[in-house]
């Protein structure tokens, strides 16, 4: 398998699907199409699987700022383009009201191929996401790190929540998203790969069948990205602040330092129970901030919000080193006043309007 595991390490990429919504009545739209245009100056706009969402992703960029200068850029733009024709655009984990029944599948053959392979799990799947690409520069360094973060994947997914309400309805979660994604083959945690060889034999065996195909279509929480040279994690819900998807992006880059220069190829890496790991991803869905974790070493459970604070000790620095210390101080904002799926409930709580409750995220979404 051709690879770009070349360097330069630690370069950031992030990729954000947003909401496309009418302006009076904030539902979803299917608006793409008048919303793609000229290509912005750096970076994309593109379409994704339904009508009703769109994507914007950063070139590769050196350090957290040049992203976050970025990606501020990419949502005005699109922001502008959206108000042109009367939308406007959100974003969220999910959307609060609408219904995947209502929704239309772009003209594209990958995605009218999803349909005709998955069905029903595919045009349910009506969910918005952040993903976030760490350039390495060593194949088996790649591997290494992706198999490292599974063990992580949980604190991001209890962070990142950002989706309590489904289809006009509290689900009881604070990412809905995480098990409404789940019904989708080849998601979730991945497997722990053996090294670069491994990876590209197992790989092979779904390809060179027919099954998938390539690699892309694995869609775990962590993976490889062979193509753009990166790791990339896929775990989080899509923020509705710009703020907070920065913050996640550079505690992500932050912790693949940490891996790398303190948990080395080749060193004794241990590999958790997947049954522990899968456990604490239901619970970080479930819970958010508050949920308790298991430490498959220790049998014992701990607290996000203790877990989080911990981390955040370890990667200060490495986050001094990258130049990205200030936009992580933003996970110490996001326990302090809460995430995504905290302030959905507040504002929902007041007066049980989910209506307004999208026009706050909406606002808010472009602040």
């Amino acid at each position: 398998m051709e690879h770009r595991f070349t360097g330069p390490r630690y370069t950031l990429g992030i990729e954000e699907e947003l909401m496309i919504v009418d302006s009076a009545s904030f539902g979803l739209v299917s608006g793409i199409n008048s919303i793609l245009g000229e290509d912005p100056p750096s970076g994309e706009i593109k379409p994704e699987f339904l009508e009703s969402v769109l994507e914007i992703a950063t070139a590769p960029c050196p350090d957290v700022a040049t992203a976050a200068s970025e990606l501020a850029a990419l949502r005005a733009i699109t922001r502008n383009r959206a108000r042109r024709e009367k939308l406007e655009i959100g974003a969220a984990g999910t959307h609060p009201f609408a219904r995947w029944e209502e929704q239309r599948v772009v003209s594209d053959d990958r995605y009218r191929g999803l349909v005709h392979s998955l069905g029903f799990v595919a045009r349910q799947e009506l969910v918005f996401g952040m993903h976030v690409h760490v350039g390495m520069a060593d194949p088996e360094e790649a591997v290494h790190v992706a198999n490292e973060l599974r063990g992580y994947v949980p604190l991001l997914i209890a962070l990142a929540a950002n989706s309590p309400f489904w289809r006009g309805e509290p689900t009881g979660l604070m990412s809905s998203r995480v098990p409404i994604f789940r019904a989708f083959p080849r998601v979730g945690l991945p497997p722990h790969y053996a090294g670069w060889e491994d990876y590209q034999r197992r790989v092979a065996l779904l390809s060179d069948s027919g099954i998938i195909e390539d690699y892309t279509y694995l869609w775990y929480d962590v993976r490889p990205h062979p193509r753009l040279g990166t790791v990339e994690i896929r775990a989080m819900d899509s923020q509705t602040r710009v703020e907070h998807t920065i913050a996640l992006a550079a505690l992500v880059l932050s912790l693949v330092k940490l891996l790398v220069e303190d948990s080395p190829v080749g060193g004794a890496a241990l590999d958790p129970p997947w049954e522990a790991l899968d456990e604490n991803r239901w619970l970080a869905a479930r819970h958010g901030l508050d949920a308790e974790l298991l430490d498959p070493q220790t049998a014992r459970r701990s607290g996000v919000r203790e877990l989080v604070s911990s981390l955040h000790e370890r990667l200060v620095p490495h986050a001094e080193e990258l130049g990205c210390a200030r936009e992580l101080e933003g996970i110490g904002e996001m326990l302090r006043s809460g995430n995504g799926a905290l302030q959905q409930k507040m504002v929902y709580d007041a007066n049980r309007d989910l209506r307004e409750l999208m026009a706050e995220i909406v606002a808010a979404s472009g602040a």
